[in-house]
């Protein structure tokens, strides 16, 4: 079967996991074909591999879960650098140098709902 190459197309998405809170992020090239009988179809591919449509039935690398909330790229890392800022820091008590000292990075976990609150339509 001869193919011939119409576009290719660049497109990232954000995931959460609803099962266990796993957020990601993955750019794709989304190539489109035409066959020999004139039928057009689409090939995926991410970091140079072709992987399945990411549309179709995706799956949470973290606990294998397959619903998965699908949004616009830049979600996930939004929400991962705002909690990466702010942390909470300890009140100074009166001569307490340590408390004035920058706060020891936890390497915060977030969770499904950390991830979604700020977007929540009000």
């Amino acid at each position: 079967m001869s193919e011939i190459a119409a576009a290719t197309a660049h497109e990232a998405y954000a995931f959460a996991c609803m099962r266990c809170g796993h957020g990601w992020e993955q750019a794709y090239e989304i190539e489109h074909h035409v066959d020999g009988s004139n039928n057009a179809f689409v090939i995926y591919k991410a970091d140079g591999e072709r992987v399945p449509s990411p549309l179709s039935r995706p799956s949470c690398a973290n606990c294998g879960g397959h619903v998965v909330r699908i949004m616009r790229s830049g979600r996930v890392s939004t929400v991962q650098q705002l909690l990466h800022n702010t942390r909470p820091e300890r009140p100074a008590a009166q001569g307490d140098e340590a408390a004035t000292a920058a706060p020891a990075d936890t390497g915060h976990h977030w969770h499904l709902s950390d991830l979604l609150h700020p977007f929540h339509r009000r």
